[in-house]
């Protein structure tokens, strides 16, 4: 496989989670003094590149970070920034995805070493190998499995974060209503790319026309051929500034409110001019688009029965028990009635193994392949799971449009999206705010400012 391939995967899904970082930084309070180097595993002094309240980055961290980045764009090598800017965006990942594993921590946030466990056979099982075969990997690749389990760890607890804000965001069936109401809600998908030239909280007047003109720079590089993912790598402030700033296949609904006003009348390929949002002005490429069309739903009606192996029930008597219930059905017995009398399945038992209209997914591939080969009022052969042995007779089959119900589900989705991602924005800027961050890579300022000359 290629060179840190695995811990850039990882890295890259880490980062994903965290909302964009702008390019500024508060001034720092007076604290005691913080300190200059730390001694790693090997006795060596290394440099500290960030302060992060009572945290420190390390330049080896960062340096391991940035050469996973280049590693995966070592075909590429020109789509990337300079290395100075490389190394600070890179640390501004690092630095966010600090300050929510600390929030997360504060919250009660918990990942168990049995979950940890999982993620990482997961992800060996991801990538064709078992456990011991990523560990082999990993090293290859210079990232200890121990530095392996702790960024994942990070990373499941920033997802866990995000995951409680998000079910935080209540949504009404009143705003439900407003949006379908107003024709607001799209229901085809669009693939997007944008930059971000990012204004700080507070940002003086200088600060404001600065960054305008850069927008303003970066906007005329694109329109004058420029490749767009290039130019972001280059000069975007956004968290996804290494993807080439692409946001991926999103439904209009997904859009965030103000990219939604921009791509009125936007045509595939065309980029936007520079608009100012919340976090600085914004570049938005329409990449392609494409429709979605009506939503129908197949669905099946099916009778079940079940007779569970247990300590008590061996795999034999139960097998004998449902052969001889489907007998009796073939035979002309009511299948209702001996559902209720013998079937052990807790949710249909008492309808009469009545199992309702459902879509083919619902229990599971194995009983939607049954039921998808059978002919209505068919019985299927017996067949086994981990709960027992079952049979199944089909109803019916139906197709429903369920366009409406789609619209208003995607109308609830894309209200608590946009409610998730600003509390989230919201909440990134306050521990941003609130925390002790000093920058001391080399080049930059302790605000994160490039130092001229």
């Amino acid at each position: 496989m290629n060179k840190p391939a695995l811990a850039f995967a990882l890295l890259t899904t880490l980062f994903a989670a965290a909302a964009p970082s702008q390019a500024q930084l508060l001034n720092p309070a007076p604290e005691p003094q913080r300190p200059q180097s730390s001694v790693p595993d090997d006795g060596t002094l290394e440099r500290i590149v960030a302060v992060v309240d009572e945290e420190v980055v390390l330049k080896s961290e960062l340096d391991r970070a940035v050469s996973q980045v280049l590693a995966q764009y070592q075909r590429n090598p020109q789509q990337l920034p300079a290395r100075p800017v490389l190394e600070r965006q890179v640390l501004d990942r690092l630095i966010i995805t600090r300050l929510q594993v600390s929030k997360a921590s504060q919250s009660g946030v918990r990942i168990s070493d049995i979950e940890i466990d999982q993620a990482v056979a997961n992800i060996a099982r991801t990538n064709k190998m078992d456990v011991d075969q990523l560990r082999s990997a990993l090293a290859r690749d210079g990232l200890s499995y121990e530095e392996f389990r702790r960024n994942l760890r990070d990373e499941l607890v920033t997802q866990r974060l995000r995951q409680r804000v998000a079910q935080s965001a209540q949504v009404s069936d009143a705003e439900i209503d407003i949006m379908l109401a107003g024709n607001s809600l799209k229901t085809g998908e669009v693939r997007l790319a944008h930059i971000l030239v990012g204004v700080p909280d507070g940002a003086s007047a200088e600060q404001i026309q600065a960054a305008r003109e850069k927008a303003e720079r970066v906007q005329k590089e694109v329109a004058g051929g420029q490749e767009f993912a290039s130019v972001a790598m280059r000069s975007s402030d956004a968290q996804d500034a290494l993807e080439g700033g692409d946001l991926g296949w999103r439904r209009h609904d997904q859009v965030p409110e103000m990219f939604s006003d921009l791509l009125q009348g936007m045509s595939v390929g065309q980029v936007s001019p520079a608009v100012r949002g919340p976090s600085g002005f914004h570049i938005l490429k329409l990449v392609d688009q494409r429709e979605l069309g009506k939503q129908l739903v197949t669905e099946f009606h099916a009778q079940h029965m079940m007779i569970k192996i247990s300590e008590l029930v061996s795999a034999a008597d139960a097998d004998k028990k449902i052969n001889d219930l489907r007998r009796r059905i073939e035979a002309g017995e009511d299948f209702a009635t001996l559902a209720k009398a013998n079937s052990e399945d807790a949710t249909s038992a008492n309808a009469g193994g009545d199992m309702g209209w459902f879509p083919i997914d619902t229990y599971g591939p194995q009983v939607g392949e049954v039921i998808s080969n059978l002919k209505d009022g068919e019985l299927s052969q017996i067949f086994r799971s981990n709960a027992g042995v079952h049979f199944v007779k089909r109803l019916g089959m139906r197709e429903l449009d369920r366009t409406d119900e789609t619209r208003r589900a995607q109308a609830r989705e894309a209200i608590q999206q946009r409610k998730a991602e600003d509390e989230f924005e919201n909440m990134l800027r306050q521990l941003k705010a609130e925390a002790y961050i000093e920058y001391r890579l080399v080049g930059y300022d302790t605000k994160g400012e490039p130092v001229s000359g």
